[in-house]
């Protein structure tokens, strides 16, 4: 199966197996960019990883024609927060790098709301 724009997946990728079908994922939403699934190790009551279908390692890895696709990943995140009720707040985390605590190498959205966040975070 092909991956967005054509490409080939990343078979090693972990996401990049979701994409493609390989993966089973409680797949919140997807359309042609992105898809949304929960974390199966929420950190809070509402934890979504939102994906670009297409791979990208990470932010530190994307080029500026990468940032529509970086605000498209923000403003879904936006659009998921309110059909969940997420009135009262919410965060949205790119993690970047191991020491971040980033495990897949591939560019995902953490969605994180339903409970108060404590600052500064980790």
């Amino acid at each position: 199966m092909l991956a967005a724009g054509g490409e080939m997946p990343e078979l090693d990728c972990l996401f990049c197996r979701i994409v493609a079908g390989g993966v089973p994922a409680k797949t919140v939403y997807e359309d042609d960019q992105a898809l949304a699934f929960e974390d199966i190790n929420p950190q809070a009551p509402t934890h979504l990883l939102i994906i670009p279908k297409r791979h990208l390692p990470g932010l530190a890895e994307a080029a500026p024609a990468d940032a529509p696709m970086v605000g498209y990943l923000q403003l879904l995140a936006a659009r998921l927060a309110r059909e969940r009720r997420l009135e009262q707040g919410y965060r949205t985390v790119l993690n970047v790098g191991p020491h971040a605590g980033q495990s897949v190498f591939h560019l995902h959205l953490h969605l994180l709301g339903g409970r108060p966040m404590a600052w500064p975070p980790g």
